[in-house]
């Protein structure tokens, strides 16, 4: 789900939870609907990621909210994405 969906989303109530999922060295974002549970994607579609807590942070704090969980089980920050 793109960022001006979500917007839309969370402005008008519709988001549940909100985490903040590490996976290797990167980070994305999950949220639960009413009726599923959506990942941040980029307008291209591709899951949106961070290469860190705080800027993936302050993106889910420009979005409006102040409270998200965060799933470190998986974090391996000295992991680098392979670049094909």
């Amino acid at each position: 789900m793109n960022e001006k969906t979500l917007r839309a989303l969370i402005e008008a109530g519709a988001i549940r939870k909100l985490r903040i999922i590490a996976d290797g060295s990167v980070f994305h974002v999950e949220a639960d609907t009413p009726t599923s549970t959506v990942t941040a994607t980029t307008v291209a579609g591709a899951i949106k990621t961070w290469s860190t807590l705080d800027t993936c942070a302050k993106w889910v704090r420009g979005l409006g909210l102040g409270v998200a969980q965060i799933n470190l089980a998986k974090w391996a920050p000295d992991q680098r994405g392979l670049r094909l």
